[in-house]
């Protein structure tokens, strides 16, 4: 008689796990506990944009102790490496990144200059300027503009152990080279005297045709001649500096009466600033337009100390003694800023 085996009964559905409401609290706590470790610094620095507050202080009680922790245990490094893979295209290292660029051609890529800390004035950043050296001469500069203002500043610095050097380069441009080629003459001025300090006022005789580098001529007042105008300006800023142990005072053109004359200053004003722009730690731009002339409209006279005052002389470019007074002003302060005790 053959056995025949008795199949087993078949075995009950497992019963589903049941969570409990603890089961969940603990989970939350847990992913919580993770936010904050990661995001610790994140949770922080939103805390500290809020506005004084119940939530500010209970928003900074959380963000402040993790990233605390965060400083020990770097975790949102560790997640950056960990999920790094899941980027949808890796650009690190590729055509034009910034690595990539730098082994081109030092850190310039042979295109763009890199940005120096000269470009940055040390005050407008919460840092105290760089030392000059002390100040024992002032060269005074510039086409007629610079007259005569030379003489004011020679006068109201007389009797402060102060050589001021007058160096009027009259009936020349920046843009005329053909009268007098202010790269060689601001070359010359540099080595003869040595200033420690450079003031320049000059625009009076600008809007002539220059040559760009392509070949030919640029004509004024469009962005190609701004360009070539503001390349000279800069060759000269840069040597005025003297590597960083001079200063350069330059004084922007206040609006002429003439409505053509006012285009060419309006660009010229514009190209100085373009200019200035890697220099700002030496280079102070002293604003004449907003001095004598706000909001570019031309005006003969103005107040001072309460009376209505000609500062412009008959011809409607150039500052009489009376302007001329008041801009020195402006240029002893500035020099009070950078070399005063």
């Amino acid at each position: 008689m053959t056995n025949v085996r008795t199949p087993e009964p078949p075995r009950p559905p497992r019963e589903p796990r049941r969570l409990r409401a603890r089961d969940a609290l603990v989970a939350i706590g847990v992913a919580a506990l993770v936010l904050v470790l990661v995001e610790g610094p994140s949770i922080k620095n939103s805390g500290e944009r809020m506005e004084d507050g119940l939530w500010r202080t209970v928003v900074l009680a959380v963000g402040e102790p993790a990233d605390a922790i965060g400083d020990v245990i770097p975790l949102p490094e560790i997640g950056d490496e960990l999920t790094g893979w899941l980027s949808p295209g890796d650009d690190s290292g590729g055509p034009g990144s910034f690595e990539a660029v730098a082994q081109e051609d030092g850190a310039t890529g042979g295109r763009l200059s890199p940005i120096t800390p000269d470009y940055f004035d040390p005050r407008a950043i919460g840092e105290d300027p760089p030392e000059p050296r002390e100040l024992d001469t002032v060269l005074v500069t510039g086409d007629s503009l610079s007259m005569p203002l030379d003489a004011e500043i020679a006068q109201q610095l007389e009797g402060e152990d102060i050589e001021v050097i007058r160096d009027p380069q009259v009936g020349t441009g920046i843009s005329a080279a053909q009268v007098g080629d202010w790269g060689s003459i601001s070359v010359r001025q540099t080595r003869e005297e040595e200033p420690d300090a450079v003031v320049i006022f000059i625009g009076a005789n600008e809007g002539f045709p220059m040559p760009e580098p392509g070949g030919g001529d640029v004509q004024c007042c469009g962005s190609d001649w701004a360009a070539v105008y503001a390349t000279r300006v800069r060759r000269m800023m840069d040597t005025y500096r003297q590597g960083g142990e001079a200063r350069v005072y330059w004084l922007t053109l206040p609006a002429p009466r003439d409505e053509d004359r006012q285009e060419i200053a309006r660009v010229v004003n514009e190209a100085i600033a373009v200019a200035a722009q890697p220099y700002r730690v030496h280079v102070r731009l002293l604003d004449m337009g907003s001095l004598f002339t706000p909001g570019g409209d031309y005006r003969d006279s103005m107040e001072i100390d309460g009376e209505d005052t000609i500062v412009r002389e008959s011809d409607g470019v150039h500052l009489n003694g009376e302007g001329a007074e008041l801009a020195a002003e402006t240029v002893l302060d500035a020099l009070e800023d950078d070399f005063g005790d």
